[in-house]
């Protein structure tokens, strides 16, 4: 049966609870146990799903189909533990739950309560797959004293007391401000957030602080004296240069001994740290730069792209270079020429998105890509535009769009476009028909989770990849026809991966163009510091000889 560790946060939000459990877990794998890790987050959606990436970052999908949030890309990276739809839940899904049973009548007639009702909600999710790994750790969303966290606060508190003695252990992330005028490190918010755990009836177990300077033993003790913890549970966090460091600095502060310490484990398997020391040492042994044009939508806030970030800086792990990645607006390129702008990189990156807005910027950079011969990876929306461009500009389609932009295409000579990207209505998805409709509500309605695709012989992908037969994570309602083929395929844009029936487009690439790949699904969800994506670790090759030229 597995133990738990709670995480909590207190003072401030973005401290980087993620982080530390995605660390933690990293480091418990280490020492030779098994691992999960879920997020519990108190905001009233759903899901991410429909949430702006301005307003949350990214959604991250899991090969299931749920759409997540994006610590749960942090999960996966640290730990190489594909998560589960049953690792993400909110306030909006458990409200969801009780609503639906109330509704059937499972409740029996009684007055539906946060307590128990709401907090049994919870509890139950928490106890999925408890038999399956030794540690489950449990990330609670926002800080200590958010009103819509209470619930999920209540609801650890009781499972911990419901479980036996020493079967859960709750760890505290919190600030610690310097104040320059006095030049002191400030304890006194901690002890406030910690005051406000354990007034609700949480002690904390191990206490994390954040900090920008190194932290004196005698404020360490300090916080132990007053927040009831022991001393060496009082464990430093400090910036680091990459969060690839955290397992190693966080192993050098004692945070996976203290957990163990608190479950009384003893004495503690060694750790074996080789895969990370190598991580670090690729990171920081970089024999080369490489610089890449990310044209996007959200550019304004990179977590919207974390993922990709992420999966660029693997890509050049394994290359021993370093990605520079920088961040152009695609709006830029649709009312200026984008040469001025791409000039110097060695390689374009066209991500994902959704809506009108930037559309033709992207579709100006697949152009500048192809005929430049720069190497160029589009992603999702990425790939939907260099197929318009390539209709457009090799295949004499000059009005040749896409449905999301205009759902009257192709409905006479009034529609904008000539839809060579169409509404999905229907695809195979565990051997059943699923059937969608443009009308249906947003919200989990999408081509979402890991589908197959087969890739043709001899093609660049099936190079990169090195065999026929993949499975990828999808996240789209809109599909290049594939009606288009034969005439797209005469212009020199090559349809290189289809789902099994052969009926949807998953990957093109340019035939006479040393890298130039589109993809329907997200290969950033899949990357990991020590397990590179083969397309991004190929991507940042190709970008790397293109430096060499240069």
């Amino acid at each position: 049966m597995a133990r738990f560790v709670f995480i909590t946060g207190g003072v401030v939000s973005s401290l980087g609870k993620g982080l530390a459990s995605a660390a933690l877990g990293a480091l418990l794998q280490a020492r030779g146990f098994t691992v999960r890790l879920r997020k519990l987050d108190p905001y009233l959606n759903v899901d991410p799903g429909t949430m702006s990436p301005f307003e949350h970052g990214e959604v991250f999908v899991t090969d299931d189909g749920a759409e997540t949030d994006l610590d749960l890309g942090h999960y996966e990276r640290f730990t190489g533990v594909a998560a589960r739809r049953t690792d993400s839940i909110s306030s909006g899904r458990v409200y969801q739950n009780v609503l639906e049973k109330e509704r059937r009548g499972d409740y029996l007639g009684k007055t539906i309560q946060v307590i128990p009702h709401v907090t049994n909600e919870i509890k139950d999710f928490i106890r999925i797959g408890e038999d399956e790994v030794d540690f489950m750790l449990c990330e609670i969303g926002g800080t200590v004293g958010d009103i819509e966290g209470l619930p999920f606060f209540e609801a650890i508190r009781q499972f911990a007391q419901e479980k036996p003695r020493g079967q859960s252990v709750f760890m505290h992330l919190t600030l610690l401000p310097w104040i320059a005028a006095s030049g002191e490190l400030k304890t006194k918010p901690t002890q406030h957030s910690v005051k406000e755990l354990r007034s609700i009836g949480i002690a904390p177990d191990i206490l994390v602080c954040r900090s920008e300077r190194p932290i004196p033993q005698k404020e360490r003790e300090k916080l132990a004296l007053f927040c009831s913890v022991r001393p060496d549970s009082v464990i430093p966090a400090y910036d680091l240069k990459s969060i690839y460091e955290a397992p190693l600095a966080y192993h050098r502060e004692g945070l996976d001994q203290a957990v163990l310490d608190a479950f009384g484990i003893s004495p503690a398997p060694r750790p074996n740290l080789a895969r990370w020391d190598d991580v670090y040492d690729r990171i920081y042994s970089a024999e080369g730069e490489v610089r890449v044009a990310i044209v996007g939508k959200y550019t304004q806030l990179e977590d919207a792209y974390k993922s990709i970030a992420e999966a660029l800086t693997h890509g050049g792990m394994a290359n021993r270079v370093k990605v520079r990645a920088e961040w152009i607006d695609a709006e830029i390129f649709e009312r200026e020429d984008p040469s001025p702008h791409l000039e110097g990189f060695h390689a374009i990156l066209v991500p994902g998105g959704f809506g009108e807005r930037g559309t033709e910027g992207k579709i100006n950079a697949a152009r500048f890509a192809r005929e430049r011969k720069i190497p160029y990876l589009g992603i999702c929306l990425g790939m939907q535009m260099a197929v318009v461009e390539a209709a457009r500009n090799l295949a004499n389609m000059p009005k040749a769009g896409s449905q999301e932009f205009d759902h009257e295409a192709g409905h006479g000579a009034s529609a904008r476009f000539e839809p060579v990207i169409f509404h999905l209505k229907q695809w195979i998805k565990d051997n059943e028909t699923v059937a969608r409709s443009v009308l249906d509500d947003k919200g989990g309605t999408m081509r979402l989770g890991s589908y197959d695709a087969t890739l043709k012989e001899g093609s660049k992908v099936a190079e990169v990849y090195d065999r026929t037969a993949i499975h990828e994570r999808h996240r789209h309602r809109y599909e290049v026809d594939i009606k288009y083929r034969k005439q797209l395929e005469e212009a020199g844009l090559c349809f290189s991966g289809l789902s099994p029936d052969g009926r949807l487009p998953e990957i093109v690439e340019v035939t006479d163009h040393p890298w130039f790949i589109g993809v329907q699904f997200h290969p950033e969800l899949k990357s990991k510091p020590f397990d590179p994506h083969p397309l991004f670790k190929d991507f940042v090759r190709a970008a790397k000889e293109v430096s060499r030229l240069v």
